[in-house]
């Protein structure tokens, strides 16, 4: 019922952009994108949700005048469990996510600061949502940093700092590079860590600098707007407490982060 509603209202405000676009076309300019990528893994934060498949991941998203709302869809072609994951359809396909995103963006000179809204629409896990706030700086290595706050089923703060820069190769080819460092922080008893003495969780709240990301892309122009861009991703825990095992269980309870080489091509459509 909950996905129902937040998919009723994503489809609102996308047919209230959409007719934006031909009664102020004078005023603001609608633009969009569509893509669809192909991976080995899913990764989430250093959580790996997916193993020994193919994950198809989906995206559409559209902005006006700082306003910007986008789907994205997770489809494994065969669900297996991890150390984060326990499958709802084991050795079964499944489009088991879906996240919407609302979210308003003010630019000031080189300054863009962002304020937003996810509905996570998971299936393996119960559902759940966040609001964030991101600030960028348009100048070399292109900093952001984001800040996100479960509100729901997950209460706890997730800080990523990100940054990334594209070289201009041949033919209007790019090499996309990006690298990003987290910290996250639970608050309530979810998040409780693993104790020997009760061999239960019931140790403090989960707290560390938490996943780390180096990446390396091509963007190859198709046409005008479409795009391919074939991509590598290295994750990696951050600190000794995020790949932490008490007594053969993970010290956190969604699981230890491990080492993960992720790749994979997407395609995309701009508009």
């Amino acid at each position: 019922m909950k996905r129902n509603i937040r998919l009723i209202l994503f489809v609102m405000f996308m047919m209230f952009a959409v007719s934006s676009m031909t009664v102020n076309a004078e005023d603001a300019k609608v633009t969009g994108s569509a893509s669809i990528g192909v991976f080995n893994k899913y990764i989430f934060r250093g959580y790996e949700l997916s193993a020994d498949s193919v994950v198809i991941q989906p995206s559409i998203g559209i902005a006006y005048n700082g306003f910007s709302a986008s789907f994205w869809g997770n489809i494994d072609s065969e669900e297996n469990p991890t150390q984060s994951f326990v499958p709802e359809r084991p050795d079964e396909r499944s489009f088991n996510e879906t996240d919407l995103t609302l979210s308003y963006t003010y630019v000031i000179d080189k300054l863009s600061l962002t304020g937003g809204y996810i509905y996570y629409g998971t299936d393996y896990v119960a559902e759940t949502e966040e609001l964030f706030i991101a600030v960028s700086y348009d100048m070399l290595l292109k900093p952001t940093l984001s800040v996100y706050r479960d509100i729901t089923e997950y209460p706890g703060t997730y800080v990523n700092l990100a940054v990334a820069h594209s070289v201009p190769l041949m033919k209007n080819i790019t090499l996309d590079l990006g690298a990003s460092a987290a910290y996250f922080a639970g608050d309530n008893d979810y998040w409780n860590t693993y104790e020997r003495s009760t061999g239960d969780y019931t140790g403090e709240e989960y707290e560390a600098f938490h996943d780390g990301m180096v990446k390396a892309g091509l963007t190859v122009p198709v046409t005008g707007n479409i795009s391919v861009q074939p991509v590598v991703q290295y994750w990696f825990p951050l600190s000794d407490d995020a790949d932490k095992t008490v007594d053969g269980s993970s010290y956190n309870f969604n699981g230890k982060l491990d080492d993960t080489l992720v790749a994979g091509v997407n395609m995309t459509l701009t508009f």
